[in-house]
This record gives C-alpha cells, structure tokens and sequence, in this order.
C-alpha cells in the first residue's frame, strides 16, 4: 500500500472540538514529512480536510479513539493485548480502558461517528485505522519518561518531537507544541507505519464486531 498522505489524529469528545488535532504528512518511501494540521477540529473540519487529501491519492487516517466496544462491556481482546504489552515496557494499566467505560464512552462514540462520516468516502482512496499514540511511542522506543509525562508538562512535548525525527518523520514544528500536537503526531506515525506493513502492534480487524485494523 503506497499512501499519499497520512492524517493522524488526537480526536476528543463529541463537545470538545477544541480537544482534537490533525496532523497531516506527506508520505515518501523512507521519510513523512510534515505538512499541515488543524489544532481544532469539528466532524465537519475532519470530513472535509480527508476527502480533500483524498483527491490526491490514497490517505490512511488513524484516529486515536475506539473504533469498535465489547458486547456486554469491559475491555476487548485487542484491548487487553495492548494493555499486558505496554505495561511490560512501563506504562499504566489505566492507559488502556474499556471503550465503555464512564467518560471514555464519549471518546468512542465520536470515534464511531467520525469512522462512519469517513466511510462515506471512496474506500479505495481513504483507510481509517484505530490507534493509540502513548503505546505507540512506547513500543517502538521513545523516552519513557516523557511517553508518560507529554499530557502535562511542555519539556517532555519536544522530546518526543525530537525523537519522531529518529523514526522518519521531518518538518514537525517544535515551537511550544500542545500535547494534543503530540498525540496527534504520534497517531500519524502508527497509521504511517501501517501503511508500510511495519506495525509493532497490531490487532486486524475482527468482523462484524471490530471492523477496523487497531496499530501501533
């Protein structure tokens, strides 16, 4: 699979729009390089920016939120993978949670409705992949410290920027990034490697319940 552009992004809850970020990159053989992104984003925003880049060739989105939720509840497969993964390289059981459980039922009802609005699109030109950015950087090596503490503290935003520089991806703006910025960035570099089939996780999809590739 050979993408043209990769949209990676930090998506929030169905009333925070101010909450979601969008990195687009530019796709070459060995390199992505940075070149735009929305530091706000609404259903509308994100729609028209994919069908947009869509026009140019195929572009694969990976949109950190639950794509999909265990009948019945509580984690699913993919989930509980992911979560025994990275807590072996140090980070927290609570990076994982259910899709439904209490204020992260938001996060995955927007995920599904952005997935479906992107379903509209032609398949042959727009691939939407599920993603977590924490797991990625820490899977594929970056500072654990600053993996654990970039939501909150500036210092460690920039060394993760820095480090994304070391896995092929150029131009990133360093200048005081948000750590939506961040997470966003993180979530183009999994759905970048996917594309390339260099997954270090990777979950395909399960039909009819989880529908979508989960990567890191």
């Amino acid at each position: 699979m050979t993408a043209v552009h990769i949209a990676g992004i930090d998506l929030s809850g169905p009333s925070n729009s101010r909450g979601t970020c969008v990195v687009v990159l530019r796709s070459h053989e060995s390199s992505a390089v940075f070149a735009h992104h929305l530091p706000t984003a609404g259903d509308a925003e994100i729609l028209d920016l994919v069908a947009g880049l869509s026009r140019k060739g195929l572009v694969v989105v990976g949109l950190d939120a639950p794509l999909s939720y265990q009948p019945g509840g509580g984690l699913r497969l993919r989930d509980r993978s992911l979560r025994d993964r990275i807590v072996e390289r140090g980070m927290r059981h609570g990076s994982v949670m259910p899709p439904t459980f209490n204020r992260m039922a938001f996060l995955t009802l927007r995920g599904l409705g952005v997935a479906r609005l992107l379903g509209t699109l032609d398949p042959a030109e727009v691939r939407v992949i599920e993603v977590h950015p924490g797991a990625t950087f820490c899977l594929r090596g970056a500072p654990l410290a600053s993996v654990l503490a970039f939501k909150k503290r500036q210092e460690h935003r920039a060394t993760l920027l820095e480090w994304l520089s070391t896995q092929g991806i150029t131009s990133l703006p360093l200048a005081e990034p948000s750590d939506h910025f961040v997470a966003a960035s993180g979530a183009a570099l999994a759905a970048w490697e996917w594309s390339r089939g260099r997954s270090v996780w990777l979950a395909p999809p399960e039909l009819p319940f989880h529908p979508f590739a989960f990567a890191c």
